[in-house]
């Protein structure tokens, strides 16, 4: 069945356990005034550990008191805050499952997950979010938690409470609930359903994830002994907590590790909240990293001159040392002065620019380029790339800090097996794997074999070491019309590393070559634009043949080192980014490519037909679409 594999074997300190424990446990050994910051009133409020123990007692109370029994599943519709994780730590300590909403999901959406987890209430965090439920009429709600109280609200038939009210109702029945606070929480069984969490449905209708508490609890451990924290560490929550990848790295991790962590007030004040909060550790997503080095190439090229040159000069000094360390060599000690003087010049104003203190930052959910993660590590600002998917947990490999290995994920993380299969897909075995898929136990058997293997969709390799590489997901492979096998990811990885490409996604399966949507980086496209005297505005740019002809060579460029067959012969240019709002992206920012490849079928279709009519051989040059 299998043709490569590697793991990490379960120690036997991995004693099977719960949220529950991990959340007791940390509260009894530590004492943190700064266990939480948040942004109120222009400036950060913190609160204690303890401070955070008690408004979760009281919430579980009540909903206890509200009459919800263990099991039952309670929905949380909120961005990232402080909130979002007392309202998920009480559910927890209820004996409840959570059912974490994406925001940005349109209502019918938001609808279709509620409906399908039978959720009997939801914790929302203000009107704008409660109107989506009211909209898709969702039968079986009976009740919102609203985070921010309002005068202005339609319930649309649903009993309102505010976070507060259920909390003073909690208060108010301590005396006859008080006692069995802890006791009935500890009841909660390491195979007990944790959370169901809806897969993003880049393929389809989204499934729901069945977690349970053991699954969560022994992934926080296994991460527990790759990273290394210290008291005094802190972390800057700005992923999505609906994500399995920001819960259990930015609020299970942390809590259980005792680390202090600010919610950052919006993706749009990231830059501010880093210099203020200063934080040691943050999670982000691969385009986080991208949009911080294209923006530093981007400051540096629109400075022109010496400062443009000392840029580059620094970069490659910084990447020749990457270099040499990665590979266990002595740093020369004329690259060690070279270094220096770069880190002084360029890197160090970076690190200023991230609050100055972080020690690590964690990359998952999506592949990152090697090129950008050499790069934060010639800043010395590690990121330390990942692999998992919300069935296992998330985190199946990680790269630990020692031992960086660039375009790979690592190793499996204590007590999880990994295996190539035949096909090249990757098969994965451990406590972290999924309970199922909600309602669907064909979707489950198909997903988790006989053995218990989760066949995971992704195509990958392991190296002599035991480290990961991933290369495409299986269900994205182009067939092309001449059976040639094209997995588009490098691809697409290799166009976007340009600084004139903002998104790509290639298609073609089934044709007899691929092509590929591009959205251009319009600021940076401008300032080419201005240099050379072409006129302003988006569509202008895109419809003006020098910016297509100089936006082709340079994706062709970047397609360099692939066959031709895996090259793209044809692009389409798009003035309109990919979103979630829009349906084309998930809320974890991967191009949904049915979506995609169906709102623009007649542009892909007119395409090919160009190009069967300018020649029908595999040399013809490529030809454009725009919009």
């Amino acid at each position: 069945m299998t043709a490569a594999g590697g793991s990490a074997g379960r120690p036997e300190s991995f004693e099977p356990g719960t949220l529950v424990d991990l959340f007791l446990g940390s509260n009894a050994r530590r004492v943190r005034n700064d266990a939480v910051l948040r942004r109120a009133a222009g400036t950060w409020e913190t609160i204690s550990n303890r401070d955070v123990a008690d408004r979760v007692r009281a919430l579980a109370l009540g909903l206890r008191a509200l009459g919800y029994e263990r099991g039952d599943r309670i929905a949380i519709l909120a961005p990232t805050r402080y909130e979002w994780a007392l309202a998920d730590w009480a559910v927890i300590m209820a004996g409840l499952v959570g059912v974490p909403v994406y925001p940005v999901l349109p209502a019918d959406q938001t609808g279709y997950i509620l409906s399908d987890s039978r959720a009997k209430a939801v914790f929302a965090a203000d009107a704008e979010l409660l109107a989506k439920v009211a909209e898709a009429g969702v039968v079986g709600i009976d009740r919102a938690i609203l985070f921010d109280a309002s005068n202005d609200i339609d319930p649309g038939g649903l009993e309102l409470r505010t976070l507060e009210e259920v909390e003073r109702l909690g208060r108010e029945t301590e005396a006859e609930m008080g006692g069995s606070y802890e006791s009935f929480a500890r009841e909660t069984g390491p195979d007990d359903l944790a959370t169901l969490i809806y897969t993003s449905g880049t393929t389809g209708t989204p499934k729901g994830v069945m977690l349970t508490h053991d699954n969560l609890h022994s992934n926080v451990l296994s991460a527990s002994r790759l990273f290394p924290f210290s008291p005094d560490d802190r972390s800057l929550s700005i992923l999505p907590l609906a994500h399995v990848f920001e819960r259990m790295v930015g609020h299970y991790l942390m809590w259980h590790n005792g680390v202090s962590v600010a919610y950052s007030e919006s993706l749009n004040t990231i830059v501010r909240d880093l210099g203020e909060t200063k934080p040691t550790i943050m999670a982000g997503l691969p385009r986080v990293f991208e949009k911080v080095l294209e923006r530093a190439v981007a400051t540096a090229r629109e400075a022109g001159g010496l400062k443009w040159k000392i840029f580059q000069w620094a970069r490659a000094v910084g990447e020749q040392r990457v270099d040499r360390e990665l590979a266990g060599e002595e740093v020369p000690a004329g690259l060690a002065l070279r270094n220096a003087l770069a880190d002084r010049l360029v890197f160090s104003k970076l690190r200023e620019r991230t609050g100055g203190r972080i020690r690590f930052f964690v990359s998952g959910s999506a592949p990152l380029n090697a090129a950008v993660a050499k790069f934060f590590l010639a800043a010395r600002l590690p990121v330390l790339e990942g692999y998992g998917l919300t069935e296992t947990s998330p985190a199946l490999c990680f790269n630990p800090p020692e031992a960086v290995r660039l375009g790979t994920v690592g190793p499996p993380i204590p007590g999880t097996e990994i295996r190539i299969a035949e096909d090249g897909e990757i098969l994965a075995r451990g406590p972290q794997i999924m309970k199922g898929y909600y309602g669907l136990e064909r979707a489950t058997a198909e997903a988790i074999d006989a053995d218990g293997w989760f066949h995971t969709g992704d195509i990958g390799e392991l190296d002599e070491a035991g480290y990961l590489k991933i290369t495409d997901r299986k269900k994205d492979l182009i067939i092309t019309a001449y059976g040639k096998n094209i997995a588009p990811q490098p691809v697409e990885e290799a166009i976007k590393q340009s600084p004139l490409v903002s998104q790509a996604a290639m298609f073609g399966d089934g044709r007899k070559f691929p092509i590929v949507i591009i959205v251009p980086e319009i600021g940076t496209l401008r300032e080419w634009t201005r240099e050379h005297g072409i006129g302003d505005g988006t569509v202008d740019l895109l419809e003006d043949d020098a910016v297509v002809r100089y936006l082709e060579d340079e994706i062709m460029d970047r397609c360099a080192g692939f066959a031709h067959y895996e090259t793209p012969r044809r692009v389409l240019l798009l003035a309109d980014e990919f979103t979630v709002e829009s349906g084309e992206l998930t809320p974890s920012l991967k191009v949904k490519r049915r979506v995609v490849a169906q709102r623009y079928a007649e542009r892909i279709d007119e395409l090919y037909r160009e190009a069967e009519e300018a020649a029908r051989d595999a040399d013809a040059p490529p030809a454009r679409e725009s919009t």
